[in-house]
């Protein structure tokens, strides 16, 4: 599939973001009376994505700039992206979690990424941004872990945030890699082992509701989103709802009570590397803002990639 891999997992992911973004915080009773029975169905106007897509992208620009070097060099480039980021004048209207800016702030004055989280936090903000890192070590999974651990713990120094943001990076690579939906819960729970039992159990409620008619109530077991154990989980429950179609699991993911930009944000970065860009709606893709600035980058990322 090639660049169509790269703009999937980008595209994928700022979309599922823009359509998350209007119906965070809002019950399920006040989408639908806003929008309809269906909920929340197509992009707003203007599609704007939230800092969720912003981190995900200062990541994809670091690894498109650093590719194979050493972690050191890659964490470096991280730090002065999410530093930047955190400078821009736009930066705060798109809501930034307060551990993701303590984390930046802390890097900012010099303390080293692997001491700058917050320790007890294991909110979604690690997993939102890890996309990048599944695609770009998708055939490296040894780094993939090191990476994705490391831009984790920068801000999340949790265990379960830890294992939500290895967990959600490793579940791009497994989409990329073409790996049956209904083996994707072994296979990641398998390459997270012995982090977070938390994240595991997490998991492993999947299977219990996944098959259940009331999606409602199966995402209600799953959670709200606001952690990074229930994100990962309710963003994989979307894709396995629907693996043959991005739009319906991000609509899925948008249509819920909690994290709703979160869930979107991370089940369409799956969507897009399991289904390549050609799945997603093109009236989307010209829709999002910036939408020729994530092509560039999913270019560029694409070939960095090629060269590892």
């Amino acid at each position: 599939m090639g660049i169509e891999q790269a703009l999937g997992v980008i595209y994928g992911l700022a979309i599922g973001d823009a359509l998350g973004k209007p119906t965070e915080f809002r019950s399920l009773a006040k989408i639908q009376s806003e929008y309809g029975p269906d909920g929340i169905q197509d992009l707003p106007d203007p599609a704007l994505y939230t800092d969720d897509t912003q981190m995900s992208l200062a990541i994809a620009e670091a690894l498109a700039a650093t590719g194979d070097q050493d972690l050191e060099t890659i964490m470096a480039a991280v730090r002065d992206q999410f530093i930047t980021w955190s400078h821009h004048p736009d930066t705060p209207s798109r809501a930034p979690g307060a551990t993701c800016l303590t984390g930046v702030v802390s890097m900012e004055l010099g303390v080293h990424w692997s001491k700058s989280g917050v320790p007890g936090s294991k909110g979604c903000g690690s997993a939102m941004r890890s996309a990048p890192i599944g695609y770009m070590y998708q055939n490296d999974p040894a780094k993939l872990r090191a990476v994705a651990h490391a831009c984790g713990i920068c801000t999340h120094g949790h265990p379960t945030a830890d294992a939500a943001s290895i967990g959600a990076a490793y579940l791009v690579k497994l989409a990329l890699d073409g790996v049956s939906p209904h083996a994707m819960i072994g296979e990641l729970l398998a390459f997270t082992v012995g982090i977070s039992h938390e994240f595991d159990l997490a998991i492993e409620r999947i299977p219990t509701c996944l098959d259940w008619d009331d999606e409602v109530k199966a995402m209600e077991i799953l959670g709200q989103g606001w952690i990074g154990e229930e994100a990962v989980a309710l963003a994989l429950y979307c894709f396995l709802r629907y693996p043959n179609s991005y739009e319906q699991t991000v609509i899925r993911g948008a249509n819920s009570e909690g994290d709703s930009d979160s869930i979107a944000c991370i089940a369409g970065s799956i969507s897009g590397a399991y289904l390549g860009s050609g799945a997603i709606p093109a009236k989307w893709v010209r829709e999002i803002e910036n939408s020729a600035m994530l092509d560039d980058l999913a270019h560029r990322m694409a070939a960095t990639k090629a060269l590892l």
